[in-house]
Formats: C-alpha cells, structure tokens, sequence
C-alpha cells in the first residue's frame, strides 16, 4: 500500500471519528439542555427529534426550541404587568354580584397574582354568532365612535367583506377620532391580499404597527411561531369586541378553502361596562411593546352611566411573557370546580396531559362534559394531533360533538355550571397555552351562561355525536397519522 492510500484511509477514518464524536456530544448536551424548565413531553418530543435526526433537530431546536420571548421583550413585558396591575387598581369597582362560592373568589385571586386585571362588575355583554353580523357590529361602533379606536387583530385584512370596517376607520380618522391599529406580522403576511391591506391602512390616515415583526435586519427576531393571537375591538372606552373572529373573508380567501367551501364558524362577545377598561389596558399594553409609547390616559375613560349590567367580569391575559400558563391555570380550575357540566368549544383541542387529567376526572366524577369540535380540519397536523386524543375521551365518557363541514367551528368558549364562561381567542392547545399571546374573558352571570348554552344548542342540533363504537373502526393507517401528529405537537 502506497503512502497516499494509507493517508487517504487514515483521513477517511478521521472524518468517520469526529462525525460520531460530535453526534455523541450532541446528544450528551441535549439531554442536559433540553428538558430544563420544558414540560417532560415536550422535552421528550426535542430529545426524540435531535437523537433520531440529530443534525436537523438541533437547527429546529435552535429556531424554534425558545418559548419564550427574547430577553428584551421579557422585560418589556414586565413593565406591562406593571402597568396591567396599575390600571387595575384605577378601573372603577363595582358592586359584584351576590352569592360568590369560595372556589370561584379563589380562582380570580389566582387570575389576579398571574398578571391579570381584577374582578368588575356592572357590565353587560352580547353574544355575536353570525359572521357577517359581527363585522357589521363593530363597523357600526366604530363609526360611533367620538374619541378613539383601538383595533388588535391576529389577522386584519382588506377584501371585500371587510371593506366597510377599514372605511369606517377611515372616516373615523377623518372625524378627528385617535384610531390605533395593531395586527400580527407572519400570520398577515402569509395571507392573500397583504400588501393591499398595508397600502389600505396607510391610506385610512390612521397610526398602525405589526405585533411581533420578524425583521432581522432591524434588529426585530423572536421565535418564529411566538405570535400574538389576540382579537380585539375598544371604542371610546364604552364598548368593546373580542372573541375568534379575525377581520377577513369567513373563507379566509385561501384557493384550498374556497376549493373546499370552507367557510368559519365564529362567536364573537359585544362587551360594555367598567370591564372594557381592563380590555382597553391588554391593547395599550402591546401597544406600549411595539412603540414604547404609553397611552395611560385612556385606561379610564369608560362612561360611568354603563355599569347597570349584572355580569361580574375578568380580563385574563396569557402568553410567553408572562411566568405562568395563565389561560391553561384558568381552564384547569373551573374544571376541577365544575359541580354539574362543563361544554368546551374549540377548534384545535391538543391539551396537555394536565388538561387531558381534568376532563376525565369530571367525567369520573360525575360531571358531564360535552366537547364540540369540527368534523373536517383546515390545518393537517393539528387536526390529526387533536384526533389521537377522542379514543381516551371518548373511553372516559366525554360526549364528542363533530361540527358539519364545509363549517370550521372556529369559536372558542368553555361554559361550567349554571353562571359561569369563558370567552376569547385561546384554543384549547398547547400552542395557545405556552406560545401565543391570548385574551380571555371570564364571565360570572346566569343570563350570559344562558345565552351560551343556546348557542351550544345550535351546534348540538347541527352536529352529530362520535360515539366509541365508531371510532374504533379507524384504519390503522389514521391511527399512526394520528399518533406521529400528537407527538409533533408538543415540539415546544
């Protein structure tokens, strides 16, 4: 063997060492990164990905492994809490109805520690189920409005549908009225119509910024997946909007949907009352992230006629700057709570083994639980990850309700008992519990519960009931789909 050949071998071994060195190191370090300060399915699901495909899982993790906020808007963000306890302090309080049980003082006590807003009374509130009709609502308000608007949407964009809302912001600029907008930066840039909707914005006159922008060379990059998903509408501080429903074509104007008929199922709350301050402080405070401009003297600028109403209600804001799962510790305790039935509508219901413990636990203990979801999915992976889940519900005793296509039931509420419900945009899903930023309403009051359970009627009527017997007929083939969709669902 010549010298050259010997070199070659001995080179070829070398790059043989060091590959299986450096795999190795990797893996030494993954398990001693990874699963710190991680949920120990998640951290199993990174450790999976990285000792299976180690190169490419260590880039994903390196992307996407951080839920958290990046360091300078953690500290942003504590400075919101700040302020979010402050305007708290300042909302007027009223007179809360009679007849608080002790679990339910509890839970608002636990709301108020995590960061959110407190208990207020006196308001009143309206449930808007039908697409077009929502728009119209807050398109009405808004071109009632004498003093400002503040606009927070996940996605905010201009079509056909929703060109009278964009007009009426525009004659409300034009009334001299202070118009705020706010709107997520990837989920509207990657929806049909962006710039036009940019350019319809600069053309309204009003002030506009993206939540979130992922601009690297401005010096503007988080996680790429960490977005705000919150959905709100404040008029003068007397009215106020929030719920599922993004301002856009109820097709979502994507050539798949329409191609399908997709059309989206929303509920969106109509909310006036000392609580459309708390509501207004969630919309200054991001605000206040993406501007540095603080806009404090329009906490309180609620009409103090409007608290006549007999609901008691409480803004509960969640997401990856704050320490704790804000809107999975509110879930979980009006779960445990529950005495005579709980109803959760959501579209995308991954929950995490602590969620999955307390639904089955109600069912086990008594409590009967309906779960309305959608019979079709418009996003693959987190459809399928959300089937892997009806075998142990339905198992447990929890009755499945599939919601008819062409329909995606887009709405998200959760009602317990006779008086209480939730409202807003967290889905029921790990995504919404540790990487979106979320609103909630927390609503104590018999008449607003009232109106929820006749919406869940509706949807009971128009859907059909998944039973066991027929789940357990799924080929194989949807089962393994399934399985591998959950296990990459809480890649976090």
């Amino acid at each position: 063997m010549d010298l050259a050949a010997l070199w070659a071998i001995m080179f070829a071994d070398w790059w043989v060492v060091l590959f299986f060195t450096i795999d190795f190191i990797i893996r030494v370090i993954a398990i001693i990164v990874v699963p710190r300060n991680r949920r120990p399915t998640a951290g199993m699901a990174w450790l999976l990905a990285i000792f299976f495909l180690p190169y490419v899982g260590v880039i994903a993790f390196l992307l996407i492994g951080n839920p958290k906020l990046p360091r300078k808007r953690r500290e942003i963000q504590t400075e919101i809490n700040e302020f979010i306890q402050i305007a708290g302090e300042n909302l007027p309080k009223q007179v809360l109805q009679p007849g608080l049980p002790l679990w339910f003082t509890n839970l608002v006590r636990l709301n108020r520690n995590l960061g959110s807003l407190p208990l207020l009374g006196g308001n009143e509130a309206r449930l808007l189920g039908d697409y077009d009709k929502s728009l119209a609502a807050m398109t009405e308000a808004i071109d009632a409005a004498h003093h400002h608007v503040h606009v927070e949407f996940y996605i905010l964009s201009c079509d056909q549908t929703t060109a009278p809302f964009f007009d009426a912001l525009e004659r409300a600029v034009q009334r001299g009225v202070a118009v705020r907008i706010l709107l997520d930066h990837m989920a509207n840039l990657r929806t049909k119509g962006y710039r036009r909707t940019r350019r319809r914005l600069d053309a309204t006159g009003a002030e506009w910024h993206l939540l979130l922008p992922l601009q690297p060379l401005r010096g503007k990059f988080q996680r790429p997946d960490l977005r705000n998903h919150r959905k709100i509408l404040v008029v003068d501080g007397d009215v106020a909007f929030m719920g599922s429903q993004n301002v856009i074509d109820r097709s979502y104007n994507k050539r798949g949907n329409i191609r399908r008929g997709l059309q989206w199922q929303e509920l969106v709350a109509r909310v006036e009352g000392p609580v459309v301050g708390g509501i207004n402080a969630i919309f200054l405070s991001d605000w206040y992230s993406e501007t540095g401009e603080l806009v404090s003297r329009e906490i309180d600028v609620t009409d103090p006629d409007l608290d006549d109403g007999d609901l008691d209600c409480q803004v509960v804001p969640s997401g990856p700057g704050f320490d704790g799962e804000n809107n999975l510790r509110l879930f979980l305790g009006l779960l445990y709570a529950a005495q005579k039935r709980i109803v959760i509508t959501s579209p995308y219901f991954v929950p995490d083994e602590s969620m999955l413990y307390a639904i089955t636990t109600a069912v086990q203990r008594g409590v009967p639980v309906d779960l309305f979801v959608s019979e079709i999915g418009d996003q693959a992976l987190v459809y399928h990850a959300q089937r892997s889940y009806y075998e142990a519900l339905l198992k447990a005793g929890v009755r499945i309700y599939l919601y008819p296509a062409p329909y995606i039931l887009h709405a998200k509420h959760f009602t317990i008992d006779d008086d209480v419900a939730v409202i807003g945009s967290s889905n029921m899903d790990m995504r919404s519990f540790g990487l979106n930023l979320e609103v909630s309403l927390m609503v104590r009051g018999a008449s607003f519960v009232s109106d929820m359970r006749a919406v869940e009627d509706e949807y009971r009527l128009k859907s059909r009931e998944l039973t066991l017997d027929e789940w357990m007929k799924q080929p194989l083939r949807s089962t393994i789909l399934d399985n591998v969709a959950r296990l990459s669902s809480a890649l976090q």
